[in-house]
């Protein structure tokens, strides 16, 4: 469990910089983080019980800065359940953020495609999830400061953004999917089997992330923005084995087109605190 009072120090140079939107940057993602202007670096390793992930791609570290004029919290890197990492530490972050007074989160990740007519390369705007981890980041004792017991999960992630991020996305000629997230444990990637169980559930991508990110910012009051970059066709969907290095080359190949919906979402969706 982590100690919130020996983190203290490092959370108050966060809440000092009050940013207004947090930023989860996945496997391959993680460059974006470059782009903000006059930047400042808090390491992982620094921050007294905060996980560090040794997943290949990532660079555990937040990055404090501004874009199109708007303050953000960058995660360049996160943690992963299936790295042994309990699902309230998963949350840690995002609590850190909703402290700070983030407003709205953006989520990305790589995802598998489950959808037939999804290509590699594809941008999927996340409309649902589905929690196949068997965990949640809300299980044990409540603290009601930070939310409610029973949230309701209704609408994680927010229709008033994805509404206007897919009329935006549409009017730039971006190609965006939308769809169902699916969360599996992970680290072994779905078998053909297990994809076609997802199939007939209704998820149109499928990863290891994310979920508990988004649920942990639903509990607290964050809106949500999630994107997978769909960097495979999941398990038995096309004759061929699975591998990370295909999803880092994937991913790099639509960093572009990645980029600039990111940028879309800070500068034209998501408004300026008052």
């Amino acid at each position: 469990m982590y100690n919130m009072t020996e983190m203290k120090e490092y959370i108050r140079q966060i809440i000092a910089y009050q940013p207004e939107i947090g930023l989860v940057l996945g496997s391959g993602l993680g460059g974006y983080g470059e782009k903000l202007e006059k930047p400042q670096f808090i390491e992982y390793r620094d921050i007294p019980d905060f996980p560090v992930s040794k997943v290949q791609g990532h660079k555990n570290r937040f990055i404090l800065g501004t874009l199109f004029g708007k303050k953000i919290i960058a995660m360049q890197g996160r943690f992963h359940y299936y790295e042994g990492i309990e699902q309230h530490m998963l949350a840690l972050p995002v609590r850190i953020m909703k402290e700070a007074g983030v407003k709205t989160i953006i989520l990305t990740n790589a995802a598998g495609g489950l959808n037939p007519t999804f290509t590699p390369g594809d941008l999927m705007l996340i409309t649902d999830h589905i929690n196949f981890s068997g965990s949640t980041p809300l299980r044990g004792e409540n603290d009601e400061k930070i939310g409610p017991r029973f949230p309701d999960m209704t609408e994680v992630y927010s229709k008033q953004y994805i509404e206007r991020i897919q009329c935006i996305a549409k009017e730039k000629g971006i190609k965006l999917k939308s769809g169902v997230y699916v969360m599996n444990t992970g680290p072994a990637y779905e078998t053909p089997a297990e994809v076609r169980m997802f199939q007939i559930l209704g998820g149109d991508a499928v990863g290891m992330s994310t979920v508990p990110e988004a649920t942990a910012a639903r509990h607290c009051g964050i809106k949500v923005i999630g994107v997978s970059c769909i960097t495979n066709m999941a398990a038995g969907i096309l004759d061929q084995p699975l591998c990370h290095e295909e999803v880092m080359e994937t991913a790099e190949k639509v960093k572009k087109d990645f980029e600039r919906l990111v940028d879309i979402m800070i500068q034209e969706v998501i408004p300026a605190r008052r």
